[in-house]
């Protein structure tokens, strides 16, 4: 028999795999459940290690595995951590596949990839197309598309990691709280988006870099991020 914080955190990170494919880190299990340290979320993890519930993957950051799941699991809704990043991820070797059951295999948009974005310290701003890259039509929605390359370690808590492919929606607006292109003079990086008062904050993913606080007219948002595409080689 599960606690409720118990039953909470296991559905909560079986939906993270499920929605994203990258369990979810420490930070935003504690934001989720509203704890107010890590340390709760360790007991919670042992917890439910110890029930069967979850394993812990050897040789593996931030990876969990969800084992089993209580009766009552179907008709629970999990948490959700305020602003936290829900990606569609595709992994493999070559192009991503296609969801069957919302899209044929050969239903996709090749868009073009504009060169690499830091998450990290900043690099060179976009550049001009270098290739184009298939993604499912599943993922994309309307709009204007385009792919960036992640090139840095600094947004691997919201499970974005270097060398993955980010797909970016074309736009020049954002809410707190979601995941952006921002351009900096001539400067371009994936970066967290928070608005506070007058200023806008870019908050990393990584507890090695700081947040940078910038005037509203010093910040250009190039997009925001809907999905990552992720190769192996």
């Amino acid at each position: 028999m599960l606690t409720r914080k118990q039953h909470e955190l296991l559905m909560f990170i079986h939906e993270r795999i499920k929605e994203t494919g990258v369990s979810p880190s420490f930070d935003e299990m504690k934001e989720a459940l509203d704890l107010a340290s890590k340390s709760g979320i360790h007991r919670l993890i042992t917890a439910l290690e110890e029930r069967g519930f979850i394993r812990r993957l050897a040789h593996r950051a931030r990876a969990l595995e969800v084992v089993k799941l209580p009766q009552q699991a179907t008709t629970a809704a999990p948490p959700k951590g305020r602003g936290s990043f829900r990606p569609q991820v595709f992994e493999g070797g070559g192009a991503p596949p296609a969801p069957a059951t919302t899209a044929p295999a050969n239903d996709s948009r090749e868009l073009p990839i504009l060169g690499k974005i830091a998450a990290g310290t900043p690099i060179d701003a976009i550049q001009h197309e270098r290739e184009r890259l298939p993604v499912p039509e599943a993922m994309l929605g309307g709009g204007e598309h385009y792919v960036l390359e992640v090139q840095g370690d600094s947004m691997i808590e919201a499970g974005i990691l270097d060398g993955d492919y980010v797909i970016i929606k074309k736009g020049d607006t954002a809410t707190s709280g979601e995941i952006v292109v921002a351009l900096v003079g001539e400067e371009a990086t994936l970066k967290r988006l928070r608005k506070k008062g007058g200023s806008i904050a870019l908050e990393a993913a990584n507890p090695k870099y700081e947040t940078r606080i910038f005037g509203p007219d010093q910040v250009e948002v190039q997009g925001k991020l809907v999905g990552l595409i992720r190769r192996y080689h």
